[in-house]
């Protein structure tokens, strides 16, 4: 291992539309890992509002802006022997590229920890990974990364209508965008010139429809690789993974398309040497067997701060083991404390993760596409798609008791819903149930979203049950396993809750325990179902602490 004594991590800045409490969570589980090694840590983050600047984590603490001029003060002031850049999201990649490229770290002996600044650059400059991908044999979409106008309009000619246009080095997908013809490339190409620090962007051939999965992969230095937890996008290619509803495990691949869409993502992660944690997106074609690797993350991101509570198992934690030079094998995980992370999860229950939109409170009206526009996200555990989707509804907080039976359910009339499916909008899951209700088929809502049918059908089930209800004919249990709220029975009986929960057993309590029940677990991530028989935790506590809940405005 390194010999390793004071560490730079640097943070993710202030709380911004695609980095958020996720970088907290993971610089303050690197923060812990490297002090456990008894090595001297140093963050830089100047936003106060976040544990990992609280006094028993980091040793220093700058409250400083992440550009050059201050962190090149703090590596002069403290003289670190290695530098964090994978747990402050894009902001301490860009940061950490910066500095390297000037020289700085060279100067005063600064070692980058976890995957070289190369690996950074393969994955997060279009031109580079698309090189990547093409000598390790990995199919890319057809796409080229153009730097000028004229040169994506070209191109653009030569692949035909429509494509998306992504540019390099940018947060949340910002300046992404779908052309449907050469006048609404014309329209867009310059503004998104202007927004890349390289001007530099991909055009690429746009896959409407497709599948898109995640992987969180995690690699060692000496080319140990885990696939840590398979993920599907609700939502089709084209909408951002920030602004998808994302469901794990993945439901609707085979075997055949799991492996095949898990081995790209292990190559990808091989071939821009990441070393700790990584996020790769792979589109699957719906109607054949083509696969393509889209985009990888080389750092913690929202979807590893997903999979890590949706898993049991602390990436960010054993990143910064692996960055020190650890072996996956040598890393005890901390959630069984019997096995070690070579092991990959596996999951014997439903994770739903949710965004929350606040469009209206800026008057803007656009339908979901590459650009994340969510400001916050809940993520829902249950035993059924159904629960874990309808749990996530409510835990967003917007006032809907799931996905029927709320206000901007009963107000939407069928033109509206289907105007809202059409172009996509934010909260289209409840104009789904909406449509359905009122008599579109799941086919009919199909051509709209290009959603799995799978999904739809979930939609179309909690729709058959919530009509059921209002009929009086019902199966409390049932209701309770498609996820519905005391409150959502209640208001649509025209009773009160208390009468519901009378009725009603009580649910019981779940471990989220990462090996399915093979061995015992001691993690805290706990959930209530109506999915079991017994708990699996049965500790009396005294005190309940409630959160704030979901990111929102204000």
């Amino acid at each position: 291992m390194p010999d390793v004594r004071k560490v730079l991590v640097i943070g993710s800045g202030a709380i911004k539309v695609a980095e958020a409490a996720e970088f907290d969570y993971s610089g303050s589980q690197a923060l812990k890992a490297f002090k456990e090694e008894g090595i001297e840590t140093v963050l830089a983050n100047p936003n106060i509002a976040t544990i990992q600047t609280s006094k028993l984590l980091a040793d220093k603490v700058y409250f400083v802006p992440l550009q050059r001029q201050f962190l090149v003060e703090i590596v002069e002031r403290e003289r670190p022997d290695a530098v964090a850049c994978g747990f402050g999201g894009q902001t301490a990649l860009s940061a950490c590229v910066d500095l390297h490229d000037s020289g700085v770290f060279d100067k005063y002996g600064v070692k980058v920890l976890g995957t070289p600044v190369r690996g950074i650059k393969r994955a997060l400059s279009r031109d580079l990974f698309q090189r990547a991908m093409k000598e390790a044999g990995i199919p890319t979409p057809p796409s080229t990364a153009a730097r000028s106008p004229e040169e994506a309009l070209d191109f653009a000619r030569s692949i035909g209508y429509p494509v998306v246009v992504r540019v390099s080095f940018n947060l949340g997908g910002a300046g992404a965008f779908v052309a449907r013809s050469e006048a609404d490339l014309k329209a867009r190409i310059y503004k998104a010139f202007a927004q890349s620090a390289i001007g530099e962007v991909l055009v690429e051939k746009y896959l409407e429809g497709w599948k898109e999965i995640e992987f969180e992969v995690i690699r060692d230095a000496y080319d140990n690789v885990a696939a840590v937890v398979c993920m599907e996008n609700i939502d089709p290619m084209g909408v951002h993974t920030g602004d998808s509803i994302v469901v794990a495990p993945c439901l609707t691949l085979t075997d055949e398309e799991y492996q095949k869409a898990r081995n790209i993502s292990i190559g990808v992660a091989r071939a821009i040497e990441l070393v700790g944690e990584g996020n790769v997106q792979v589109a699957v074609n719906f109607a054949g067997p083509e696969q393509y690797a889209i985009e990888t993350n080389p750092r913690m991101s929202r979807s590893s701060a997903l999979a890590s509570k949706a898993s049991g198992y602390p990436l960010a934690y054993v990143a910064a083991k692996l960055a020190l030079g650890y072996r996956l094998d040598e890393v005890l995980n901390q959630v069984t404390r019997r096995t070690v992370a070579a092991f990959e999860p596996a999951l014997d229950y439903i994770v739903v993760k949710h965004p929350r939109w606040e469009n209206d409170r800026f008057g803007v009206s656009e339908g979901l596409g590459p650009e994340m526009m969510s400001i916050g996200e809940a993520m829902a555990v249950g035993r059924t798609l159904e629960e874990a989707w309808q749990k996530a509804v409510r835990m967003i907080d917007i006032g809907e008791p799931g996905l029927v039976g709320g206000r901007m359910f009963k107000e939407l009339t069928r033109e509206e819903a289907e105007r809202c499916l059409r172009e996509y909008r934010p909260y289209w899951p409840i104009c789904a149930a909406k449509a359905v209700y009122l008599g579109a088929s799941v086919d009919e809502v199909y051509q709209y979203v290009k959603v799995d049918r799978l999904f739809l059908r979930a939609v179309q089930r909690v729709v058959e049950a919530y009509k059921s209800l209002e009929r009086r004919v019902y199966d409390l249990e049932e209701l309770k396993l498609l996820g519905f709220s005391d409150r959502q029975i209640a208001e649509t009986l025209g009773v009160g809750e208390e009468e519901v929960r009378r009725m009603r057993r009580r649910p019981v309590v779940k471990k989220i325990d990462t090996l399915a029940g093979e061995w015992p677990a001691e993690t805290n991530y706990l959930y209530l179902t109506y999915g079991g028989v017994y708990d699996d935790e049965k500790t009396p506590t005294d005190f309940l602490v409630v959160g704030a809940g979901v990111f929102r405005i204000g």
